[in-house]
């Protein structure tokens, strides 16, 4: 996805191109659970803001909705956490995520690096020995 400058560069050699061939040449496209390709025109405006100077997300209570994403462990023991998170921190597809476990909560903690960090190995739990 391009951002700042090479955004507005983009966007400005496009002219009167269709919006939604704005969008997919500048990177906005993800694919729905079906396979279908869905353009992020949100995503896209947002970043075109920003890259004007203009931050709609600067922390000030004006009625948006805040993250407070609750999650449930699923029947085989995973967990997903939402979009809104891992784009804060640019998490890509293939990041790592250390798990760092503590006496009452779980830490994800973004590996720096390629993927290949992942592999190394983790402390053995039990999901008994955690609580929540």
């Amino acid at each position: 996805m391009l951002i700042g400058a090479q955004l507005l560069t983009k966007v400005l050699e496009m002219g009167d191109a269709p919006k939604g061939d704005m969008v997919r040449a500048c990177g906005y496209v993800s694919t729905s659970k079906a396979g279908r390709e869905r353009l992020e025109y949100t995503d896209f405006y947002l970043a075109l803001l920003a890259a004007k100077g203009i931050d709609l997300n600067d922390g000030d209570d004006d009625g948006g909705r805040d993250l407070t994403y609750t999650a449930k462990v699923q029947g085989s023991g995973a967990v997903t956490i939402g979009r809104a998170y891992t784009s804060q921190l640019n998490l890509k597809a293939g990041d790592g995520l250390q798990i760092k476990v503590n006496e009452n909560d779980i830490q994800l903690v973004p590996i720096a690096g390629s993927a290949a960090a992942v592999a190394t190995p983790a402390p053995v739990f039990t999901p008994a020995a955690v609580a929540f």
